[in-house]
């Protein structure tokens, strides 16, 4: 099987302590490894975050982001998640200009569609909530592009391994930490 690129979706555990979003990327950065998406939020377990990020790279590339976060003490478990059947979501916020009158409703149909909502509305401009998978994210921005988009925000991908596939792929678990 050829070693061709691809997008990889990781999740590090890592100990809630200042720090440690700065020393991963910097240490990603500094081996000249590019993070595509990262996203960091608390767990049901206030002593750990989780960090999601994708990047982009042959597989040699993903065991050598492996292999380097394995390295950082409080990294406490590493998962290619992208390597199991899992969710993933992005969340944007969209303003756009939308004077009232047929194009207010014509973007109003547009979310819809894309099952999103529309969270704020100003005299020209609306601000959009889209959530879903990379691509529908992208398609809706498409879409908008005609409409006149003033101002785009993005969490980054999210992902969850589904409920029965869970387990690590070649990379360290640390069992002491933050189990209960």
């Amino acid at each position: 099987m050829p070693n061709t690129v691809q997008r990889h979706v990781l999740t590090a555990l890592v100990q809630n302590v200042p720090g440690v979003l700065a020393h991963i990327s910097g240490m990603l950065a500094s081996r000249g490894y590019n993070i595509d998406s990262l996203a960091v939020g608390e767990t049901e377990d206030a002593h750990l975050s989780r960090m999601t990020f994708v990047v982009v790279g042959d597989n040699s590339v993903l065991e050598q982001v492996g292999k380097q976060l394995e390295k950082i003490v409080t990294v406490v478990e590493v998962v290619d998640v992208s390597s199991q059947d899992y969710v993933e979501r992005d969340l944007l916020l969209m303003k756009a200009k939308a004077p009232a009158g047929n194009t207010r409703s014509e973007i109003r149909e547009l979310v819809d569609i894309f099952r999103g909502k529309i969270v704020d509305v100003g005299p020209e401009e609306i601000m959009v909530e889209i959530s879903g998978r990379e691509n529908k994210v992208q398609a809706f921005i498409e879409r908008m592009r005609p409409y006149g988009i003033t101002e785009i925000v993005r969490t980054g991908r999210i992902a969850m391994v589904r409920s029965g596939n869970e387990g690590t792929t070649g990379v360290r678990s640390d069992s002491g930490v933050g189990s209960s």
